[in-house]
């Protein structure tokens, strides 16, 4: 079927997409390529199999995760065989961007479709949350056909908000506190960032929080932006991508330092290039600048068991393979102010404080010695 591949209302290519396979097959025209996504190589350049190639890729990045939990039993409630059929159905509309589809003999507009000024449907959030659906009876218009990540969430419109519902995984759930614990830190170093809070569902616990970004901004992940051009011989992952912002306009170190000093407090596991990046103006495509950090859940010892809690030998991401390599990137260690933390012990224990006893303890003296370490650089 042919789409017409939207920014919000600017027209950026017409494109021909598989029913059956999900897959852009054809690019039959450019309208606009400084408003396709960011790092999608451009028919100039390379051949017209390399384009669809990329924007391919980029298409297909915007799909539920086959690791996702609980996606096969969704999948098979709603009756399709793969999480890229899902996407037209939402038509490609998300709350992270302003990128979607339009059938190309309609004249929908950009106002009358998007999620952040529109009501959607819960029927999906209800899917994938296990709720057992007629297909026939599913209305696919919702943001949580475009969400990213293994762990079960859904959207939700909360007093005219829209809201991120995220859980945990077993053995703990412990990523929901650890969200608000992340958060509570970034926000005593005053590192920007999204603000977390706890929700109970059905005796299982939940991180909540409002989605940052708006009708007027536009999330890009580093991802995406260090596909701009290919790194240089000299550079490393880091100075690739500082050097690629700096050539946007944006000084990004200040927000790296913050982010990085953050994941080295809490031991994440899990900041890949697509959990942080640029914020951008849809309308001007004028960088605004770092996003905010979130996504922090993966840290804190979430799926270790006791004996296996301690400051050594944690692995991280994106830049570096240890937190012990990856601090040595921070530029300025006397900022954030890290003395704001010396009654860190006491929020942690209270924010796990359903996790049991000597868990809670070990977690927090752990946070407590790793805040040290970083003191005494």
């Amino acid at each position: 079927m042919k789409y017409i591949l939207m920014h919000k209302n600017i027209e950026t290519a017409l494109i021909d997409i598989d029913d059956v396979l999900g897959g852009i097959t054809v690019i039959e025209d450019i309208y606009s390529e400084k408003h396709l996504p960011v790092g999608v190589i451009t028919s100039k350049e390379n051949s017209e199999k390399a384009v669809r190639s990329s924007l391919n890729r980029w298409w297909r990045g915007r799909c539920i995760p086959a690791s996702r939990a609980g996606i096969n039993e969704a999948l098979e409630t709603i009756g399709a065989d793969d999480t890229s059929l899902l996407l037209t159905r939402c038509l490609g509309l998300s709350l992270s961007d302003h990128y979607w589809i339009r059938p190309a003999d309609s004249d929908l507009k950009w106002e009358n479709i998007n999620f952040f000024e529109n009501d959607f449907s819960d029927d999906m959030g209800d899917v994938l949350f296990g709720k057992k659906i007629s297909p026939s009876d599913i209305e696919f218009l919702s943001p949580d056909n475009t969400s990213d990540g293994d762990l079960k969430k859904r959207w939700k419109i909360i007093d005219g908000k829209r809201c991120l519902i995220k859980g945990g995984s077993y053995p703990y759930r412990q990523q929901p506190y650890n969200e608000v614990i992340a958060s509570l830190i970034a926000e005593k170093l005053g590192i920007a960032h999204v603000h977390y809070d706890m929700i109970t569902i059905a005796d299982e616990p939940f991180s909540i929080c409002e989605d940052f970004v708006t009708t007027h901004t536009e999330l890009v992940s580093a991802y995406r932006i260090m596909q701009i051009r290919e790194r240089k011989n000299h550079e490393s992952e880091y100075m690739h991508y500082v050097n690629i912002c700096r050539e946007l306009g944006v000084d990004v170190v200040p927000a790296l330092d913050g982010m990085i000093t953050l994941d080295y407090i809490i031991a994440n596991e899990d900041r890949h290039f697509g959990n942080f990046g640029l914020l951008r103006d849809p309308d001007t495509l004028e960088w605004i600048g770092a996003a905010p950090v979130f996504d922090s859940g993966t840290s804190l010892w979430y799926n270790r068991s006791d004996d296996q809690i301690t400051t050594a030998n944690i692995i991280c991401k994106p830049f570096r393979k240890t937190h012990s390599e990856q601090a040595k990137l921070i530029s300025d260690i006397s900022k954030p102010d890290l003395s704001t933390l010396d009654s860190i012990e006491a929020d942690i224990s209270r924010i796990l404080s359903s996790q049991k006893p000597e868990r809670t303890a070990l977690i927090a003296k752990c946070v407590m010695n790793r805040t040290e370490t970083l003191k005494k650089r």
